[in-house]
């Protein structure tokens, strides 16, 4: 199908896209609106004037609100309903009701340049994976060697923690520089103040659909039905701060002051023609089988590709371009979001419509696929040279970083958009 807005051919934006977002405008508090190429459609409008339904809701207007929860609780039959329905909605073979009415169509459209975005969703709970295989060679090599790079549970179960859901925000949002105790010599004694190991981590990221009851284990080939769709994140870490308190809990202030999540969610379904099979499982590839609640028949991977972009205060000021420092792919995640949705809930843990969940940093097996400043500078100890002589270990402040994604095969293209932040000093 062709959309009957004029769009760029080759944006990742066109109709077999069409990905949820809340924004807002100077005159109209934040809605659900879906984007298409330079535009956003706004649902709440067209859900006003019954252009667009929504089964399931009865007489409750499900997009008026501030964001998609509502809509993401009703499941995967009504997702694919509404979807077919903005696909015919917007384009040159579908329905008149909003191509042909002028008045309509002025209010429901919107330029993306005149829109702010918000979170997409009230994010009761956050959990961060740790699925790249590559990743958690990468870390285990500088910390523990390479003959116990990986620990004995990882090639077994997802491993993962509980995140900060209230310090999720939303692409643009400046990042504050975190303190906390650091213990830069081990013959002395901790010190505490800002951050100077602050890192970056290129991941994936899925919004949860229905869920399911406390108590009652979401099946892994029924995962994908409760995965409502993907964004692109950014889970900052201070490295010296998650050094000195990881063990023996694991993360806390290291990674809780801030999480970045690009706006668009990406709908699953628009995703289905860029499954692959990704790294293979089991004794044929010399990895153990995973136990039966975590084997998935379905290709596992996402062919996405990602990149992560470095700009500094003097490249800003002097005009240069960011710099591209590094280049992935989503099928660098040994697990997959449906075995991490499965682990999650197979002790009968609940997951809630608006949850979120991430990948973890996503590495591939050469330098410039790392998607962390931690290996990209392997500890600091290989420095990134940037335009203009200036190089980066980790980041300083005024640094901006953008991650960008997009999945791309047999002329078909859906883009993720990005997420970025710019770091602010401390403030301790």
């Amino acid at each position: 199908m062709t959309p009957f807005l004029d769009i760029d051919p080759d944006t990742g934006f066109g109709l077999e896209n069409l990905p949820y977002g809340v924004f807002s405008t100077d005159k109209e508090p934040p809605r659900v609106g879906v984007r298409l190429g330079e535009f956003v459609v706004d649902l709440a409008v067209l859900e006003s004037h019954g252009v667009v339904g929504v089964p399931g809701a009865g007489r409750q207007p499900v997009f008026d609100k501030g964001s998609l929860n509502a809509f993401m609780a009703l499941g995967p039959d009504v997702w694919e309903a509404v979807r077919s329905h903005l696909q015919e909605l917007l384009s040159t073979e579908g329905s008149p009701a909003l191509r042909d009415a002028a008045t309509l169509r002025q209010r429901a459209i919107v330029p993306l340049a005149n829109v702010t975005m918000h979170l997409p969703a009230r994010i009761g709970d956050y959990t961060d994976f740790y699925s790249s295989r590559q990743h958690a060679t990468n870390v285990g090599t500088m910390f523990r060697g390479p003959e116990n790079a990986l620990m004995p549970n990882w090639l077994h179960l997802p491993v993962g923690y509980h995140g900060r859901a209230s310090s999720v925000v939303v692409s643009g949002t400046d990042v504050v520089r975190p303190s906390g105790q650091q213990k830069p010599d081990d013959d002395a004694p901790p010190v505490f103040g800002p951050s100077k190991l602050l890192d970056i981590e290129l991941e994936l990221g899925f919004f949860v659909g229905p869920g399911n009851a406390l108590g009652e284990p979401i099946p892994v080939e029924e995962a994908s039905r409760h995965i409502f769709g993907f964004v692109l994140v950014n889970d900052w870490s201070a490295r010296d701060i998650q050094k000195w308190e990881y063990v023996p809990l694991g993360p806390f202030l290291g990674k809780s002051f801030a999480t970045s999540i690009s706006p668009w969610v990406v709908p699953t379904a628009a995703l289905a023609p860029f499954r692959v099979e990704g790294e293979p499982q089991g004794a044929e590839a010399g990895n153990p089988e995973p136990l039966p609640y975590l084997r998935q028949s379905e290709p596992r991977s996402l062919d996405v590709d990602l990149a992560v972009a470095l700009e500094t205060t003097a490249m800003r000021e002097g005009g240069t371009a960011p710099e591209i420092v590094a280049r992935s792919n989503a099928t660098n995640l040994y697990w997959s979001p449906e075995q991490q949705l499965a682990h999650h809930t197979v002790n009968g843990c609940n997951a809630r419509p608006g949850d979120l969940m991430a990948s973890g940093t996503i590495s591939g097996e050469e330098k410039g696929t790392y998607g962390s400043f931690l290996e990209l500078t392997w500890r600091g100890s290989e420095p990134i040279d940037l335009p203009g002589g200036e190089t980066r270990t980790f980041l300083q402040d005024g640094d901006r970083v953008v991650l960008s994604g997009e999945a791309s095969r047999d002329g078909r293209r859906v883009g993720f958009g990005e997420v970025s932040g710019t770091i602010r000093p401390s403030r301790t």
